[in-house]
């Protein structure tokens, strides 16, 4: 199976003006799509509407569309104007850029999820292999179904894994809250300075084909991240697992000084 690593370095305050106009346009409009706002397709606004709308040229919302469709959430039609591509299309039932932690924090705020604490277990032998983990120490562990609005089954189930020394910090845990990495920091005072992710497509256990209400041995995708604080200790590891039909992962990289 392919596996695709992308380190994450927690990026500095972003410079004024450094993303082009087009490109925040698109990340205006893509949100907009995935929350439903444009749910009709007669409602998709016209290219003279956006100029209006956001105070941008033709030619700014001409190129955040065409980076839409390239995208696969919206098509275009010359004298048919611009529809919304239905999930079936565009593969999924949720999409999420990433190219920084923010991204990370607006998946969260997109869905929502309920946890549930476990009992602290040693880290799976697969995930501990594949992460380059060498310990026997039980680990902190919770478990939850993350859920989006308009979807009746779960987008992914997640479990987290918490390490053993941060005992204070999971008691005040909120197993409602939308992330347990943004708690961590709270509580633990803990400062994220850099996050590793791995994606791989598996086949579902029987355990995640029936939370998740697929068949054993179906495709998920796996989404497998390490968080590691100021210290460089490895403090979290969670793995989200998708059913591939309600989610699809998107990169978005600008490329440029």
């Amino acid at each position: 199976m392919t596996i695709i690593r992308k380190d994450i370095d927690i990026p500095s305050p972003p410079k004024k003006n450094r993303k082009p106009r087009y490109l925040e346009l698109a990340d205006e409009l893509r949100s907009a799509i995935i929350m439903g706002e444009f749910s009709k397709e007669e409602q998709f606004p016209t290219e003279t509407v956006l100029c209006k709308k956001f105070g941008v040229s033709r030619f700014t919302v001409r190129e955040a569309l065409r980076k839409l469709t390239q995208e696969g959430l919206i098509s275009r039609r010359r004298g048919s104007g611009t529809t919304i591509q239905p999930a079936s299309a565009r593969a999924g039932g949720l999409r999420q850029p990433l190219s920084n932690v923010g991204e990370i924090l607006q998946y969260a705020r997109d869905t929502s999820i309920n946890f549930e604490k476990m009992e602290p277990q040693e880290i799976p032998p697969k995930i501990a292999n594949q992460i380059g983990l060498a310990t026997a120490d039980k680990w902190f562990v919770f478990h939850g179904q993350r859920m989006k609005p308009g979807i009746k089954s779960p987008i992914a189930i997640t479990v987290a894994w918490i390490h053993p020394d941060l005992a204070g910090a999971v008691e005040k845990i909120d197993v409602t809250e939308a992330t347990i990495f943004g708690q961590l920091q709270n509580f633990a005072e803990i400062e994220i300075t850099q996050i590793t992710q791995d994606i791989q497509a598996i086949t579902a256990s029987k355990h995640f084909a029936s939370s998740l209400g697929i068949e054993k041995g179906e495709p998920i995708l796996r989404i497998l991240r390490c968080y590691f604080d100021q210290n460089e200790r490895l403090f979290e590891i969670s793995a989200n697992y998708h059913p591939g039909e309600r989610f699809a992962y998107s990169m978005h990289i600008d490329v440029g000084a």
